[in-house]
């Protein structure tokens, strides 16, 4: 192997290491953001889809002595 070879070698491998640095950052961003959306969707103040179709639902409780 000819220091012209090594070289070219070790070029392609900086450059595939860069790369698959590049698409491990964009896909914890994306992770981030469906993360962020989840918890939105989450969210304790909104009504749930229950409550939507029973609004009465957990409204009043029965009780008998």
């Amino acid at each position: 192997m000819d220091i012209a070879q090594i070289s070219m070698n070790l070029s392609q491998n900086k450059l595939m290491s860069a790369v698959g640095t590049s698409m491990l950052s964009k896909s914890l961003d994306l992770a981030e953001g469906q993360a962020q959306m989840l918890a939105e969707g989450m969210n304790m103040n909104s009504p749930s889809l229950e409550s939507l179709v029973y609004p009465t639902s957990g409204t009043s409780i029965d009780l008998r002595i």
